[in-house]
């Protein structure tokens, strides 16, 4: 009997390995990245990464029900013969953030891995394609190389601020190569922001490198692979450092009126010719600088001027005479400062738009109008004579008399200028400032020179992701505030979330962020990006738990609620839309801390943290009237619970059970006392705080009142809107939670009445009024009233939080399950509104949803992919329930007037419901 049993065993094994072996015909997985989306990188950061990749859209594919990596340092190696690490077999349905099983990576090793997977008929995947990674250098120690810089001048030059004004720097050094070169990486970063060069050839397209992070504490690198660039004998690097972030005019006014180190720059070119010798060419004590090129001023606010009267012809290659130039002098690393690879992509030129109008406005000067309010500076081309003075200026709008409008930008002068050497057509972009404008005005060119459209392009520069979500519906207004919605995260996610791009602020407000990242992950591939700024975020936590309102911090040592409570609502976001656990695993301690931090500020469970309140609400009352009308311990008390939430929930997820019913317990004791202390027996807040939409939608939102309270309250919430003629009364707190709440509470109508308002305040007033951006306020200009009296940025995109709802209930996605690995798709249709359509490209694939009203029918498109399910609820719009899934009728569930399609496997689906009104 015993051998029968193991008989039948062995034949069943044979015949699995058999089916197997003899259907490995499948597509290959594809899309293949590691960590935060990353494809194929060089320079990378993770030493431990995680894997993920996509199955292929197969009909009958319908789930993986294994996977198998492999790793190698070679590519000929795979798949039979991986040397760094192999997973065998696994029986997972995970496809995304697989975490790597070997030794941790080293600095510059490479390695190749592939995937395959099995699906639901056991059936084994094509290996994939071989990708790659490429570590760039992960400590101190593995730099041989020192900060760099010119010598400081005996008499500085100031600016009008008093400020030292540190000219650009051109550095230069001479190397030779005896062999051709096989491999060649250069390792660079700056203290400032540089441009690199080798032979004459810009290495890289990167824009402001290296971009902004605590400079104390961490300054990220760069790597390239300059193979190519370079020759056998003679070659040249060359680097233009300029002050950006780390030196410049740049922030509140401790910036503007405190000296700041001169920028200095490091690199370290590694190179192995074709025989195996290996050669570094490191910044030393032996290369040669000067202050006298071209670039004559280099600043984020006030702008550059390039005067081609000092223009050095070849100064970046080899033979080019610097006798004249200065020794550099040296610093060496300090251990207290980390380099290490930058986490995310850098800031890059991303689009090309051309002017729509052209006005000319005097002798000399001529206005363009690019119809879009954008971020990133002009292209010139032009033509010029001899002695010629070009000056750009730029604007967000124009004032009453159809001229530039610059009051809003404060003190940034937001200038350049091109000072022509000789009579020619010129074509030149500043490299090393940035600029919010739609309107640019050009002046100082040659009276025989007729103006035409094609002297400008508008660069538009943003930290370097893909728009990954698509939204359109058949009211144009909707998709004018889903466009602006889009440019106001191109003009803000410029290696950290500014809050404005154009006046002199642009700084990473934690409290814009926070409101604004379910949204943001919508829109675009911004997974890295976030990562990026939460590594900051825990670097500039203070020792006593609290987190600066802005990261990189600017401000001082200082807290405020609902905008350092970024600290627990951006990890858990980033987490539950991507699916990537590693996002808690990193600030978990942030997480605890900042909550330590609420309860030091609180008594008997409510907390005083100090808040600058529901910022820029409509009509307040307050004497700065930027400061909303919801009390502050009410807003602090409920951002307190919210946190604590969050951080129970993390807890969960990695499965820390102790503090899991630590966290329970505070969260029952503050959402207790809060009740207690803001809301009476009929769910209204009572005296002596004063009731505001605001104050309910922070109780409702965050879940802190208790059933019975929370069923009243919504009442309340409800009166307060229709008192005011249906129109919000939110200001940055308030207004994301507005669409989210009434829809949590039934309250559709009311919520789509709100939205398509065209009075003020509301998202269409400003459309009304000619944004094509988001505001900072609702009423930033109006065409009666003009300009408002102060917060006046034109490209601000905390409102824009409301393209969260655009595509979770008006299109219909969101995520059931953490990186939607179950996807809800739950439209809601309104009679404003005959057909909308939304896609996002997440981890698994493309999801798209799209709806439309036809001739008595509701016809609903969905697209799930594979390796995920879906569940569909819609409004029941008549009593008449037959509903067909591609072409063969269904039961649906019917539940609170809602159907329900539960448990769909991946594929494409049109789903038809009949008789629908």
């Amino acid at each position: 009997m015993k051998s029968n049993i193991i008989f039948l065993i062995l034949a069943q094994l044979l015949f699995l390995s058999c089916v197997e072996k003899n259907n490995t015909n499948l597509e290959r997985p594809n899309s293949l990245s590691v960590s935060e989306g990353f494809e194929n990188p060089l320079g990378f950061h993770d030493s431990i990464p995680s894997f993920s990749w996509k199955l292929p859209a197969e009909i009958s594919i319908k789930k993986q029900t294994a996977y198998s990596i492999v790793v190698a340092s070679n590519p000929d190696l795979l798949p039979e013969n991986p040397d760094v690490w192999s997973s065998g077999k696994i029986i997972s349905n995970q496809s995304v953030f697989v975490k790597y099983g070997g030794n941790p990576l080293k600095s510059r090793q490479k390695i190749y891995w592939q995937v395959r997977f099995w699906d639901n008929e056991n059936r084994a995947s094509n290996w994939s394609e071989i990708v790659s990674i490429e570590m760039g250098l992960l400590s101190n120690k593995d730099w041989k190389a020192k900060w760099i810089k010119i010598p400081d001048p005996k008499k500085w030059d100031t600016t009008r601020y008093g400020t030292r004004l540190f000219r650009p720097q051109y550095l230069r050094n001479d190397f030779k190569i005896e062999s051709k070169v096989k491999k060649a990486r250069l390792y660079a970063t700056a203290k400032g922001v540089f441009k690199a060069q080798i032979n004459g050839q810009q290495i890289g397209n990167d824009v402001l490198t290296p971009g902004w992070t605590p400079y104390r504490k961490r300054i990220e690198s760069l790597t390239y692979d300059v193979t190519n660039m370079l020759q056998e004998d003679k070659n040249t690097l060359g680097i233009i450092l300029a002050e950006g972030w780390h030196s410049g005019r740049f922030g509140p006014k401790r910036r503007w009126d405190t000296v700041i180190a001169p920028p200095q720059v490091i690199f370290q070119l590694e190179i192995e010719d074709i025989k195996g010798n290996k050669k570094t060419i490191t910044s030393n004590g032996n290369w040669k600088a000067t202050r006298k090129g071209p670039i004559r001023v280099a600043g984020l606010y006030d702008g550059e001027t390039y005067d081609a009267n000092f223009e050095m012809l070849n100064w970046d290659k080899p033979d080019f005479d610097d006798s004249s130039w200065e020794k550099v002098i040296t610093e060496e690393i300090q251990d207290k400062i980390k380099l290490f690879p930058k986490k995310h992509a850098a800031i890059r030129n991303k689009k090309i738009l051309h002017p729509s109008k052209m006005m000319v406005q005097k002798k000399n000067q001529v206005l363009f109008d690019f119809d879009q309010n954008m971020v990133g500076v002009v292209e010139l081309k032009i033509p010029v004579k001899k002695g010629d003075t070009i000056k750009i200026r730029h604007g967000e709008m124009l004032n009453a008399a159809g001229k530039l409008f610059t009051k809003n930008l404060g003190s940034a002068k937001a200038t350049d200028y091109y000072i022509a050497k000789e009579s020619a057509t010129i074509s030149w972009q500043p490299k090393f400032t940035f600029h919010g404008f739609r309107y640019v005005e050009i002046s100082g060119y040659n009276n025989e020179s007729t103006p035409k459209k094609s002297w400008v392009k508008g660069i538009v520069q943003h930290s370097d992701f893909e728009m990954s979500g698509h939204f359109k519906s058949s009211h144009t207004k909707l998709n004018q505030l889903h466009s602006n919605i889009q440019w106001g995260l191109r003009g803000n996610f410029f290696d950290v979330p500014l809050d404005c791009p154009q006046r002199s602020e642009r700084l990473g407000w934690t409290g814009d962020a926070q409101v604004f990242i379910p949204t943001s992950l919508f829109l675009a591939d911004t997974h890295a990006f976030w990562s990026a700024w939460l590594s900051s975020m825990r670097e500039e936590q203070f020792s006593n738990g609290g987190i600066p309102v802005v990261v990189p911090n600017f401000t001082g040592n200082f807290a405020q609620a609902g905008w350092s409570d970024a600290s627990t609502i951006i990890p858990w976001e980033l987490y539950y839309r991507t699916g990537d656990i590693k996002v808690l695993e990193d600030n978990y301690e942030m997480m605890q801390k900042w909550c330590d931090y609420h309860t030091s500020e609180a008594t008997n469970n409510i907390s005083h943290m100090s808040t600058v309140g529901d910022w820029l609400q409509p009509y307040s009352q307050q004497k700065d009237d930027r400061r909303g009308d919801t009390p502050n311990t009410l807003i602090s008390s409920a951002f307190y619970a919210y946190s604590v939430y969050l951080t129970m929930e993390t807890a969960k997820v990695l499965g820390f059970k102790e503090d899991v019913k630590h966290y329970q317990d505070l969260l029952n004791k503050i959402s207790k006392a809060f009740e207690n202390e803001f809301f009476d027996s009929t769910g209204k807040i009572k005296a002596p705080y004063t009731p505001t939409q605001t104050g309910y939608l922070l109780a409702l939102g965050f879940n802190i009142l208790s059933e019975e309270t929370a069923n009243k309250s919504i009442h309340h919430l409800v009166q307060l809107i229709r008192d005011r003629g249906t129109h919000l009364r939110t200001g940055f707190i308030g207004t994301p939670l507005l669409a989210l709440v009434l829809d949590k509470t039934g309250n559709i109508d009311l919520l789509y009445e709100i939205i398509f308002k065209e009075t003020y305040p509301s998202w269409f007033y400003s459309i009304n009024q000619g944004a094509t951006t988001m505001w900072e306020r609702w009423d930033g200009y109006t065409h009666d009233k003009g300009f408002a009296n102060r917060a006046l940025s034109f490209n601000h995109y905390a409102y824009g939080a409301i393209g969260q709802w655009l595509y979770e209930r008006t299109a219909g996605i969101s995520p059931l399950e953490p990186g939607y690995k179950k996807i809800l798709f739950a439209p809601l249709p309104h009679e404003n509104i005959s057909e909308a359509q939304g896609s996002y490209n997440s981890i698994y694939g493309e999801i798209k949803s799209e709806w439309k009203f036809t001739t008595g029918n509701f016809v609903y498109n969905i697209t799930v992919p594979t390796n995920t399910t879906a569940k569909v609820i819609l409004p029941r719009f008549s009593d008449n329930i037959y509903i067909t899934v591609n072409g063969n009728k269904v039961e649906a569930v019917l539940t609170d007037e809602k159907l329900t399609i539960d448990n769909l496997e991946s594929g494409v689906y049109e789903i038809i419901y009949n008789d629908a009104h």
